[in-house]
């Protein structure tokens, strides 16, 4: 999981003029005089969000706070302006509520007796999977467990939104694959212990993503035979359109025998220069399981699978969508999604491609 605040996560609870407004030390003047509130404000207001897991710590405590992880970075010291601390506010706020900033403590989280959770593990960004120190900070996997386990006690079901720390992204964007991929079968990971923490047949689990990589496997050869480009040089399986992997010398492009292609920042190739990979251009997937992910087909808006997650949970604007239950004398088949299969739990996973 990503920062609470980033711009995917956020975009499920707060209203923003820019995805950059993380805490009020980000707002323009203007904003201020307007009222507008950072995003981190508008996380620990929200009374209906029970658990919050990630990073970003330093947009929560006021500025020059020394974080509990790093207290001799002052890069990492707290952010806000407003000299308020978000994390005592949310737990004054709440019952049964408790926050963590290290993986001890995370463990030692009873679940049975927490019903609200906040644990903020960086000052930033999580750290990739491949470079987590994991005394300190706890896995995806083991995050969506503990969320799921949590929220499992509300009667009337639970929505929860996983994304895969952004880094999935983060790596695509500096154009090594190495770090996408892992965090991509860390992410695959996390799915398949919340498929064994629920049932299907009362739980609707959709994954996605908001975009794609100019990110491709090149080359039709035999698994395992070296593939050479047309200048006789060899180059990896996979690439990418555009990105900082762009060594050209003198015309000449690199050769990649000549470095250790299988270290974890390997940087691969890339057709076209930029400091940053860009995003692709292409329809991303939907891919659902469990009541109405048949309504998931075709080429549809984003906005469609909010409105496929409010029908199939009867929420409005789809309030009257149940079919009556059947009369205990009747022999007609019970309807497929019936009111014996609420309350429905909705899980919404994207990846940040």
């Amino acid at each position: 999981m990503k920062e609470p605040d980033s711009g995917k996560t956020a975009a499920s609870y707060a209203h923003s003029v820019s995805r950059s407004w993380y805490s009020d030390a980000d707002l323009p003047s203007s904003a201020r005089r307007q009222g507008c509130r950072d995003i981190a404000t508008q996380l620990i207001s929200n009374t209906d969000i029970d658990v919050i897991l990630g990073g970003g710590r330093m947009y929560m405590t006021p500025k020059g706070t020394p974080d509990p992880e790093y207290p001799t970075s002052s890069s990492r010291r707290g952010d806000r302006k407003d000299k308020k601390n978000l994390i005592h506010l949310w737990l004054k706020n709440r019952k049964n509520a408790e926050y963590v900033w290290h993986k001890e403590q995370f463990d030692a989280v009873n679940v049975k007796t927490t019903d609200h959770l906040m644990g903020l593990f960086e000052p930033k960004d999580m750290r990739f999977e491949i470079f987590r120190n994991s005394t300190r900070d706890p896995s995806i996997i083991e995050m969506t467990e503990k969320a799921i386990r949590i929220l499992s006690k509300n009667p009337n079901g639970f929505f929860l939104f996983v994304e895969d720390n952004g880094r999935i992204d983060h790596g695509h964007h500096d154009g090594i694959a190495k770090l996408a991929l892992t965090e991509t079968v860390m992410f695959d990971s996390a799915v398949y212990r919340a498929s064994q923490l629920t049932r299907e047949s009362d739980t609707l689990t959709i994954i996605t993503a908001d975009h794609s990589h100019v990110f491709t496997f090149g080359g039709n050869t035999p698994r395992g035979n070296p593939i050479f480009a047309d200048d006789k040089m060899p180059f990896t399986s996979i690439l990418y359109a555009n990105g900082p992997g762009y060594m050209h010398v003198n015309g000449t492009r690199g050769n990649v025998s000549a470095v250790d292609y299988l270290d974890e920042e390997y940087m691969q190739q890339a057709a076209v220069p930029l400091d940053s990979e860009t995003h692709g251009g292409e329809d991303v997937a939907i891919y659902a399981k469990g009541p109405m992910a048949h309504l998931f087909h075709g080429v549809q808006e984003q906005s469609y699978i909010a409105h496929v997650m409010a029908y199939a949970a009867c929420l409005e604007p789809y309030t009257d969508c149940l079919l009556p239950p059947a009369p205990p004398t009747s022999v007609s088949a019970t309807p497929f999604l019936s009111v014996q299969l609420l309350p429905l739990v909705a899980l919404l996973w994207v990846l940040s491609t």
